[in-house]
């Protein structure tokens, strides 16, 4: 949550009774033998193997694996969610309890009388509900959820469950982040203001002034005037220049300021209109907060308060960070005031608690609430607890902005993917590029946010080789370090902890930094306050690290800020650690929605777990959500008739695409666009009813919402797809709109009808049909469909997949699941039902050559050109059904890897901790020049001999002859087997087959086979 880790938060998924799962050990390092320790251990050392879609920032470490399946039985902490439904969504039918949902383009009034008569009811209900059960309520919601939190037995949650008045029983899950890391002031003692402090902004020095300390920001068009953004994460510092502004609270505002430690009601100013903290369910299961936290509204780690400035921070001439200034700051909406609600304590929460905080943002009046909070892994559930008190927020007219995660090496795992919630991807919109210059002329593009030298250049050391490695020199851990080794010298560092690393060098006498990843990282800067460079890829930490063993005496660098772009595709581009679709919870609905800023935003943060900065740069998708926050304020201000329906899909259909990808998978429907967002033209919204419905639903779909994209994940490609989408003119003219299709290679897509004229204020419905044509089976074919008028442009993204015989993966990236399978046992899944036929090329065998290599660094890092790398090419010719690469050796003590390239593009690699046994594949490859690079990690002597095996399958060959076995008809989803075994026996080996299958006379790929011969069997 920090700077040493992405700080979208993180959502763990556990048992309401055991909290959150440690952190992994390591593992045991792999057998020694041929020469030193080694450098880098594959897969044991927490330091350098995290690519695992763990929140990360530079330096940081990873995240426990908080994941754990929840026990819906056992005794603990569980939300209890009742029949009836809350004020945001009861449209009458109760004797003498009147309608409370409001009305289209209204607001809830929990102050109206059939608001109080009908939350007396709902108070009635829920305590007869409770005392049948036995239950002592932990903390109730009318609002935006109707039912309770609870600590109950197992006893209680089967009486519950029984209860025809409950609608559900759900075990509370734990959300946060992983614990903060040990470089950051320690959370026990924060560095709170004095009383004499309370009420004084922070000084010009930290943020400079407020235009015009002590009146009032002039309100104007599009600053979100009038609006109130509620914030649910961490707190907020509200002494901050960004908060230092009195306002009148708004029309209709409900909200209170809660005081508490630290925390004094003068702090709701106007600006911070309400604050309130959650922590009902948090103490009744644990009994007090963590350490460093305190029972107020008050942030202490920082999260909270950068959010919050992102969304409705005051405009600042300058920013002022450890003495650089880095200019102007201002939030999205710097007119919209602020609601505070802090539902986590130490980074951590539960959803009991979050729910609260909900119910109670609706209840105030907010008109937009920011959810900068998700799942390390993904949502994995439609529909949960949290999701419904969003939904009926919708419902009563409130936007709902939250982070998709910051999980981007893993396809699929995206948080917050309920289609009524805008789900936010980060984008990168400076570069914030630096150079270093190797002795040897090799340059290298990284990222830096600080001054860096320049000029001439300077020695450079390994950390390795300027200290005690016993104590983490190679990481330039704190104390690890010689002065006498590294004075005035550039010092190079394996990424760990960037702020202790940087502080070591900098308290020794080293002149910067330069930092690598010898597993590649995210594209992520931090400030610290010294000359540090950070280089993300592997293939740099390669080209480095390689560098420092050739020149362990004499290595010598030059550092300077700027570069050639390179370390991006282009502005904005979609941030690399931003978590991509498709999500894995529903097959129509489209995630992420779009993406924003959200790569090094300097915003106001809590000095208290920020060095005592009162500004800083973080970067996640955490950063995204409020930009989004903000320009949905601006609309809601601009267009206060326009539903978060309406604001959703303004903000959408104008996005445009990123540098670098179109694919909506990455980028949703683009990057936000504000100005053309104002004046959309056209809008896509569902109804409510449809909205309620897919939450009713076990097991929804989505693709017949009304949303501003289309959906087609295991769609059935043997017959065409049809869906409607009703545009709304909500322009100021009549205006004819005429639709047009890009990308989609293969795919036949048609609209009817072709252009629709429509007067302010009207509908039609279109109908869109999807056929398959050409298009590759079990692949996503990407594009989009526009509708262009005359003044405005509305365009949704498309997504397609035909399931042909693998459901369900979660990217296109050559390891598709169900493709590798056994000749005596494969299987297949059909997405079709009709009749089934195949056919097999029969087998190839996996031809094997011998080879030696001179061995390299033991331990090391790979790089194409370092010692101890053999580099095999080969040609991969057209109509490849697949290739197979193999390494093996019979050397115990040599830890072999593998990488295939094309070209300069990696395309897989295998590098499982311990084992020379490597496969890469792709199935159905381009044709072309390939490269397969067998690295010695850790070679057993100075000779490395292995054996590189490859097989390339072509998909209209005829090898050995083999009889295909599988069954005549198919129906979709079940699961059948097939057998492809030989015609005659074959000699000692691998050999690999493909098969391919047919339906109607419509081919459809099949799978990679593979069997082993030996003598003895």
């Amino acid at each position: 949550m920090r700077r040493l880790a992405i700080p979208t938060l993180v959502l763990a998924l556990v048992t309401g009774t055991t909290g959150v799962a440690g952190s992994a050990s390591a593992a045991p390092a792999g057998p020694s033998g041929g020469g030193s320790a080694g450098y880098f251990t594959a897969g044991s050392d927490t330091k350098v193997t995290l690519t695992d879609g763990a929140d990360r920032r530079p330096g940081g470490r990873k995240a426990a694996d908080q994941q754990a399946a929840v026990d819906e039985t056992r005794p603990g902490m569980y939300v209890v969610e009742l029949a009836e439904e809350p004020l945001t969504s009861y449209a009458g039918g109760s004797a003498g309890l009147a309608r409370t949902r409001p009305q289209a383009g209204d607001r809830l009034d929990v102050t109206s009388a059939p608001a109080r008569a009908y939350r007396n009811h709902l108070d009635a209900q829920r305590s007869a509900v409770a005392a049948a059960a036995k239950v002592q309520v932990t903390a109730s919601y009318t609002t935006a959820f109707n039912g309770f939190s609870a600590k109950l037995t197992a006893q209680q949650v089967t009486a519950l469950r029984a209860d025809k008045r409950v609608r559900a029983v759900t075990a509370s899950r734990a959300l946060g982040t992983p614990t903060p890391p040990p470089t950051a002031p320690a959370p026990s003692a924060p560095a709170l203001p004095t009383p004499g402090e309370l009420d004084q902004p922070a000084g010009a020095d930290s943020a400079g002034k407020p235009d015009k300390p002590g009146k009032p920001v002039k309100p104007g068009p599009g600053t979100g005037a009038g609006m109130v953004v509620g914030v649910l994460d961490t707190g907020i510092w509200p002494e901050s220049a960004s908060f230092a502004k009195k306002m009148p609270a708004p029309a209709n505002w409900r909200g209170t300021c809660q005081t508490g430690a630290a925390f004094v009601a003068e702090h709701c100013n106007g600006k911070i209109v309400g604050a309130r903290y959650f922590a009902d369910s948090w103490l009744a299961y644990g009994g007090t907060v963590p350490d460093g936290e305190i029972l107020s509204p008050r942030d202490v780690s920082g999260h909270g308060t950068h959010t919050a400035s992102t969304a409705a921070g005051l405009p600042l001439p300058n920013v002022t960070i450890d003495g650089r200034r880095f200019g102007p700051v201002s939030g999205v909406a710097p007119d919209a005031q602020i609601a505070v609600y802090k539902v986590l304590w130490g980074g951590m929460g539960y959803d009991a608690d979050i729910i609260a905080g909900i119910d109670a943002a609706v209840a105030d009046g907010v008109q937009v609430i920011n959810f900068s909070i998700g799942s390390q892994l993904g949502d994995w559930e439609a529909n949960t607890p949290i999701g419904i008190a969003f939904l009926n927020a919708t419902l009563a007219g409130v936007f709902v902005a939250a982070s998709a995660g910051n999980t981007g090496i893993v396809s699929g795992a995206i948080s917050n993917a309920a289609p009524w919630v805008t789900t936010v991807g980060a984008a990168v919109t400076k570069l914030d590029e630096a150079t270093v210059k190797l002795g040897d002329g090799t340059k290298l593009v990284g990222g830096s946010l600080d001054a860096l030298p320049g000029g001439d250049s300077r020695p450079m050391v390994f950390g390795d080789q300027a200290g005690s490695p016993d104590l983490g020199a190679v990481y330039c851990e704190p104390g690890s370090l010689d002065s006498a080794k590294i004075k005035g010298k550039v010092v190079a560092c394996a990424l760990s902890d960037m702020f202790g690393s940087a502080a070591e060098i900098k308290a020794k006498g080293g002149a910067a930094m330069v930092v690598f990843d010898p597993v590649g990282n995210y594209r992520i800067n931090s400030i610290f306050n010294f000359p540090v460079v950070y280089l993300p890829t592997e293939k740099q930490a390669g080209s480095l690290f390689n560098y420092l063993m050739r020149h362990p005496t004499d290595a010598k660098v030059s550092l300077r800020s700027g570069g050639d772009g390179s370390s991006v595709p282009g502005l904005p581009s979609v941030a690399d650690f931003s978590s991509t679709g498709p999500d894995k919870v529903t097959l129509g609905v489209f995630k992420p929605d779009l993406v924003a800023p959200g790569s090094n935003i300097i915003a106001a943060v809590s000095p208290a777990g920020n060095f005592g900065r009162n500004y800083d740069a973080y970067s996640g998708t955490s950063m995204a959500s409020p930009y989004v926050a903000g320009a949905a304020a601006i609309l809601r201000a601009t267009h206060p008739e326009w539903s978060p329906g309406a604001v959703a899909s303004a903000l959408r259909t104008t996005a445009t695409d990123t540098v670098g990808t179109s694919d909506p998978l990455e980028q949703g429907s683009g990057f936000i666009n504000l100005a053309k967002a104002t004046d959309p033209g056209l809008v896509i919204q569902p109804t409510a009813a449809d909205l309620v419905t897919f939450s009713e639903t076990a097991q929804p779909d989505g693709k017949e919402l009304n949303l501003p994209a289309i959906s087609l994940r295991e769609y059935d490609g043997t017959s065409p797809v049809t869906v409607t989408r009703t545009l709304t003119n909500v322009g100021k003219t009549k205006e004819t709109y005429r639709s047009s299709v890009s990308g989609l290679p293969g795919m036949k897509v048609t609209v009817s009808p072709a252009s629709v004229t429509l007067a302010p204020g009207t509908s039609a419905t279109v109908t869109i049909t999807v056929r398959r044509g050409s298009a590759p089976w079990d692949r996503y074919v990407t594009g989009s469909i526009t509708w262009q008028g005359k003044a405005h442009s509305a365009r949704i993204p498309v997504a397609a997949r035909p399931w042909g015989i693998t459901p369900r993966p979660y990217a296109d990236d050559g390891e598709e699941f169900g493709r590798m399978t056994n000749g005596a046992f494969g299987s297949l899944q059909p997405g079709f039902i009709g009749p089934f036929a195949g056919r097999s090329t029969g087998y190839t065998p996996m031809r094997r050559t011998t080879y030696s290599m001179p061995a390299g660094v033991y331990g090391g890092v790979f790089d194409p050109k370092a010692t101890g790398v053999k580099k095999i090419d080969f040609t991969v010719p057209a109509n490849t059904a697949g290739i197979v690469v193999e390494t093996t050796t019979d050397d115990p003590n040599t830890n072999l890897d593998l990488y295939l390239y094309k070209g300069d593009q990696l395309i897989y690699s295998s590098d499982r901790y311990w084992t020379s046994a490597e496969q890469v594949y792709r199935f159905l490859p381009e044709p072309g020049r390939y490269t397969a690079y067998v690295f010695a990690q850790y070679p057993g002597g100075p000779v490395v001999d292995f054996q590189l095996g490859h097989a390339i399958i072509s998909r209209n060959a005829t090898y050995a002859g083999a009889t295909l076995e599988a069954p005549s008809t198919v129906e979709r989803g079940l699961t059948y087997g097939f057998t492809l075994k030989p015609k005659k026996p074959l000699a000692d080996g691998d050999f690999w087959a493909y098969t391919e299958w047919n339906t109607n006379g419509t081919v459809i790929p099949g799978n990679l086979v593979y069997t082993q011969q030996s003598s003895w069997e």
